[in-house]
């Protein structure tokens, strides 16, 4: 009896262990197939959580927020071995790439990180990430065990929630119970801005290297405490285009090494074998480039990294959606093609893992050793604070290493201003950089004066380098020197002496400048400006200084208010006793001016370009805080202009351009501010006098026979009129407020060819203009290059008692460019007074 007993208990434990032990697949928790609907971004976050609770070889962690506060999770898959073993292997990597000190191991397991839905309306993938987490934790699966046994995986189950979320509400919003895969359905049409973007309407898949956005922080925080040895972001493309992976397209930096190309091959041959197998049509090696730095595959690929690219058809297919060759494409369909490469990249991750370490290491150690590209230190003259500490932190962020200073006081480099290779001296707050460190390829790649590209056809951006991205006098020097100091000679302001004071100076050359005057407007202190540059105290201070007067602000608290806003925002002022200036205008002359508290309106909605009016959004929100109100472009005809004086009109294509009354507005003393092809729709307008710089051809010109246009030339002789990004150096009139703040040239990032005609004598300001030897760096096409020269790019406009601020070319370009920050605020804050 009791031998029955024991045995029936033994049964039951048997089959409690056998439940306890089953986890539930995605289709047994969420209570449908994957793919037979889009699943939320909280429903997804729920199914990681239960698996973190039922599995024994996963970690889970969260390692931030979204702007709208969802989570951003990673998931950690290992053996039964390694999974408490994961800051070991962590600690590895770094001693491997040379970042922790302490010789790094080639045989600990290898890293290969999964990152999915980087764009919220390609959200295939995140659906996809749960399919094959499970395969990784299922007890079953002896396959997969077999790959954990050497490979520690990261999977990022959706980078931009936000994004995500904001299409499939859209989707599940609109459909019927059946979807309708015509592609005329309104499913298949979303609304503005779309989900591809974040919260503020940013492309987190260009941002990995500048890290502007609240979730690419957090996420390239966390990859580079891991720097793994493979990389995969997740994509969809249109949904008429079949399947790409790697290898990818020409143009491939020069900086990727052999090894890294030759991989992309392995991986792309073993994905292709799958699709063979399944009779799934793809394609490798075409469109997707390996050049800016800032996506998901190269960002990886300069950090050592085998990165790359998926891209599966499906953008705006919801469910289903009949496709031009007359199939009908579903997404089941879509999430199994990136199940499967996703397996497949683990795969033969796994039966390389001796020689992923091996190549990893080696490009550590040549980055260290022998790092790319003539110049082997950098230095970067701070005669900016502001934007001198807007570049360290970016290199912070990157792990890059810099110090300030060198012992000896002078060197010979290439001057990125003049081009030419000069003597120049060195001062001890100077940042210096030494190309030999571990994020050599990395260094190299963001400041190299001139990218290389071997092939024109490229898909974005083809020039970054950040001297001119942040407005800096930089040398690359082709000798080695050390910075002889890890830190600034002055690292906070030097503490006022006298607190109760006739008037605050404050510098005006960078967007911490321009933090510091919406502070104390929102605290309703009276700013002044200077017009011209003056000194005072045994300080020289250029035009655009701001000048706190005591007179003007009754304010009890008024030293107090200034003095502790500055110490908020470490703001260097200085006190002065008089307004009796030593040399320049004195503060009750007719060039300081009052500096009005704008009420600012920001153009939003259909037509606008979104990823355009978010970096304005952005700027104004999370970077200096000054409040801006969003307009629809469809309301600006019921809207009450009169309630503001700035309007912004991004990039876009404004139909029906309301030219008449936002002009009788502008007389009344209203500024209108217009950015890019908002600049082209104000053209041609009455009252505009802004004229498009046309071509000029001669008789002869003329008469020259036409080449017949060859078919298979077509996208050659597209090029030849495109402008993919590249650096112009403007000539900039910096007494005018435009250009407060800046020397008298301007770096700009150009994205088309457009220039104005010259304004005359009595038709507004030639601020920016370009001569034909403006071009500094990246492609421009033959066509485009003989246009772009001797025109006007910046431009204001006097109208009545208001103006309107033409800026041709995106000052803020994914809100890395920050040189054009400055520029942008002179148009808010300046320009008019």
């Amino acid at each position: 009896m009791i031998k029955k007993l024991l045995l029936v208990f033994i049964a039951v434990a048997s089959a409690f262990v056998g439940r306890a032990q089953k986890i539930q697949s995605p289709q047994e928790f969420l209570g449908y197939k994957l793919g037979e609907q889009f699943t939320p971004h909280y429903r997804i976050v729920e199914y990681y959580k239960y698996i973190a609770s039922v599995s024994k070889n996963v970690k889970l962690q969260q390692f931030g927020t979204t702007n709208e506060g969802r989570p951003l999770l990673a998931m950690f898959i290992a053996s039964d071995e390694n999974i408490g073993r994961l800051e070991e292997i962590r600690h590895n990597n770094m001693k491997l790439a040379g970042i922790e000190s302490g010789t790094g191991s080639t045989s600990m397991p290898v890293v290969t990180w999964l990152s999915f839905n980087v764009h919220g309306n390609e959200p295939a993938s995140s659906e996809a990430s749960m399919w094959t987490l499970y395969d990784l934790v299922d007890p079953a699966n002896t396959t997969t065990k077999a790959w954990l046994k050497n490979m520690l995986v990261v999977i990022d189950p959706c980078l931009n929630p936000d994004g995500r979320d904001r299409y499939v509400n859209f989707y599940n919003s609109v459909h019927g119970i059946v979807p309708d895969p015509s592609p005329s359905a309104r499913e298949h049409v979303e609304p503005w801005p779309g989900g591809r973007v974040n919260h503020y309407y940013f492309d987190l898949n260009r941002d990995w290297a500048w890290q502007q956005q609240k979730e690419t922080q957090a996420r390239v925080g966390l990859y580079n405490q891991w720097l793994p040895q493979v990389h995969v972001d997740y994509h969809e493309q249109g949904y008429n285009a079949p399947y790409y992976f790697a290898p990818a397209a020409e143009p491939y930096h020069k900086d990727i090494t052999k090894w890294q190309r030759e991989f992309q091959v392995t991986i792309g041959k073993n994905n292709a074998k799958y699709f063979d197998q399944n009779g799934w049509m793809y394609f490798t090696k075409y469109e997707f480039d390996l050049l800016y730095p800032s996506y998901g595959d190269t960002y990886p690929l300069y950090n050592g990294s085998i990165g790359m690219t998926y891209e599966q058809g499906g953008i705006s297919a919801g469910l289903a959606v009949v496709t031009r060759a007359g199939d009908t494409l579903t997404l089941v369909q879509r999430v199994a093609h990136h199940h499967s490469t996703s397996l497949s990249t683990l795969e033969i991750a796994s039966l390389n893992t001796q020689k992923l370490l091996d190549e990893y290491k080696k490009f550590f150690d040549n980055n260290r050793t022998n790092p790319p590209g003539e110049y082997k230190t950098y230095v970067i003259k701070n005669n900016n604070n502001g934007k001198v500490s807007a570049l360290a932190k970016m290199l912070d962020r990157n792990g890059i290493q810099y110090g300030f200073g060198l012992s000896n006081k002078t060197a010979t480099g290439f001057n990125y201003i003049s081009q030419k290779t000069e003597q120049f001296s060195v001062d001890a707050n100077d940042l210096v950089v030494n190309a030999y460190q571990p994020k050599a390829v990395l260094l190299h790649v963001l400041f190299e004066p001139k990218t290389f590209i071997p092939d024109s056809a490229t898909y974005d951006i083809t020039a970054w380098s950040l001297p001119y991205a942040y407005g800096l006098k930089a040398y690359g020097v082709k000798e080695s020197f050390k910075p002889a100091n890890a830190k600034w000679g002055v690292l906070d302001p030097a503490p006022l002496t006298n607190t109760h004071a006739y008037a605050y100076v404050s510098a005006w050359q960078s967007v911490n400048d321009v933090k510091f005057l919406a502070a104390l407007l929102k605290k309703k202190i009276k700013v002044r400006y200077a017009e011209k540059a003056f000194e005072a105290g045994g300080k020289q201070f250029t035009a655009g200084s701001l000048i706190i007067t005591r007179a003007g602000n009754d304010n009890p608290n008024f030293d107090q208010v200034v003095t502790q806003t500055a110490a908020s925002l470490n703001q260097e002022i200085t006190a002065l006793s008089t307004g009796f200036v030593d040399k320049g205008s004195d503060f009750g002359s007719d060039a300081v001016r009052v500096i009005r508290q704008p009420k600012v309106l920001l153009v939003a909605g259909e037509g606008v370009n979104s990823e355009a009016m978010g970096e304005v959004w952005h700027l104004f929100e999370a970077q200096i805080g000054y409040p801006v109100t969003l307009v629809k472009y469809q309301d600006l005809g019921r809207t009450k202009l009169g309630d503001f004086d700035v309007a912004i009109f991004p990039d876009g294509r404004y139909d029906d351009f309301p030219s008449e009354k936002l002009q009788n507005w502008i007389r009344d003393g209203g500024k209108l501010i217009a950015i890019e092809n908002a600049v082209s729709s104000l053209v041609d307008k009455k009252g505009i006098l802004l004229k498009r710089k046309e071509e000029k051809k001669d008789d002869k010109d003329k008469e020259k026979d036409k080449p017949v246009k060859i078919y298979g030339d077509r996208e050659r002789t597209a090029i030849s009129s495109s402008i993919p990004g590249a650096i112009y150096k403007l000539k900039l009139d910096n007494t005018h407020p435009l250009g407060f703040g800046l020397p008298d040239y301007y770096y700009s990032l150009k994205l088309n060819d457009d220039i104005y005609e010259l304004f005359g004598d009595d038709d507004g300001w030639n601020v920016g203009t370009i001569k034909k030897d403006g071009y500094v760096s990246g492609f421009v096409g033959s066509e485009s290059k003989k246009k772009i020269n001797n025109g006007l790019l910046l431009g204001v406009q006097p109208m009545g008692r208001g103006s309107v601020v033409y800026l041709v070319d995106d000052p803020l370009f994914r809100s890395f460019w920050e040189n054009g920050k400055l520029l942008f605020s002179n148009a808010v804050f300046m320009v008019g007074q």
